[in-house]
């Protein structure tokens, strides 16, 4: 299933999740201060681009908890909200519900990026 869901995965509409990531890491790293979010977002868009087949571990501490209010504030709202309306879209149909669980998957890494890990 890995290889044709990302396949498919990409083909429709996984290549816009990626997209915004990608959007959000160009605008994070315009300021110096803001590059290591930046290369962050960069790394969760290769993620978004193809998600089948990999498994997010949440872990970090207080700097990770500090950077997560920010990015939340700033950016990580509307790319967990985007995530999860979409998730819920496609698990309307039987066909649709793997592909809904990986937007369930994006939008909770969306909220919480910093201290994450992707295996």
């Amino acid at each position: 299933m890995g290889c044709l869901g990302n396949a498919l995965w990409f083909i429709f509409g996984g290549c816009l999740s990626g997209l915004g990531w990608l959007l959000a890491g160009v605008l994070w790293c315009i300021t110096i201060v803001g590059i290591p979010v930046g290369l962050q977002c960069f790394k969760f868009a290769k993620l978004a681009f193809f998600p089948f087949g990999k498994e997010i571990v949440y872990g970090g501490g207080v700097p990770s908890f500090l950077l997560n209010v920010i990015w939340l504030i700033v950016s990580g709202f509307w790319l967990a909200l985007g995530s999860a309306i979409s998730g819920c879209l496609l698990c309307i149909t039987i066909i649709g519900i793997p592909f809904g669980l990986q937007h369930f998957k994006l939008a909770k890494l969306a909220l919480m990026p910093f201290g994450s890990e992707v295996r």
